[in-house]
């Protein structure tokens, strides 16, 4: 796959990403959407093979922190929050024992 077909793609995943993670917060998709523009507008005319490969990769590793570890809190009243995790982020419920499981 070509160099620039990559950077399109990382670019299009940051922007799913940011779509999923700050759904109905305007104001966050707002920013991460500007941020996410200006560091690649920013790099637009690199040419290092090298240099490419790098921001790629840190490209991808945003979007792993961002899909795995951010999550959505709203104020809803005076000491309240909500929290919205998405799908991806619920694990499945195991009861806590206080006794460790004997090894067969």
């Amino acid at each position: 796959m070509g160099t620039r077909l990559k950077v399109l793609n990382v670019f299009k995943k940051l922007h799913r990403t940011r779509m999923d993670v700050f759904k109905d917060d305007e104001r966050a998709l707002t920013a991460a959407r500007l941020k996410i523009n200006e560091e690649f507008k920013k790099n637009k005319n690199e040419t290092s093979e090298e240099n490419i490969q790098q921001m790629l990769k840190m490209g991808s590793d945003v979007e792993t922190v961002l899909r795995k570890t951010v999550l959505q809190v709203e104020h809803v009243g005076e000491n309240r929050l909500l929290l919205r995790p998405r799908e991806s982020l619920l694990l499945e419920n195991v009861p806590y024992c206080d006794e460790p499981r004997k090894k067969s």
